[in-house]
């Protein structure tokens, strides 16, 4: 039997990534913003089922930008406006753990990005 090859083998890795991004959050799951070209934000939950951490991070921020608001939303409502710092080379902010609901949309955006990052709970 011949060994796949790589258009077999790119198939396969974005139908799994489909999967996944469709699946709402279990146990410490994340997402990113899709378009690699511009900033790369990313939401984070921590926890099980309706009871999460979120954490909001932005991957690549502008060169030399060490703090930047980020914001929480929940279900399309803004709930937290808070401080992320530069760590490593990602802007980062965790808000403590909540019980957020099952099946919630939470996203994070940033000041100076119009894309926002966003996870369903479980």
């Amino acid at each position: 039997m011949r060994p796949a090859g790589p258009a077999a083998l790119a198939l396969a890795l974005a139908c799994g990534a489909l999967a996944a991004a469709s699946a709402p959050a279990a146990a410490d799951s994340s997402a990113c913003t899709h378009d690699f070209s511009g900033p790369q934000i990313c939401v984070r939950l921590d926890g099980q089922g309706a009871t999460n951490s979120v954490t909001g991070i932005w991957t690549n921020p502008p060169p030399g930008t060490v703090a930047r608001e980020v914001s929480l939303h929940v279900d399309g409502r803004l709930v937290s406006t808070a401080t992320a710092t530069l760590s490593g080379r990602a802007l980062l902010h965790t808000w403590a753990s909540s019980d957020l609901g099952h099946r919630t949309k939470v996203c994070v955006t940033f000041r100076g990005s119009a894309r926002a990052a966003c996870q369903t709970t479980g």
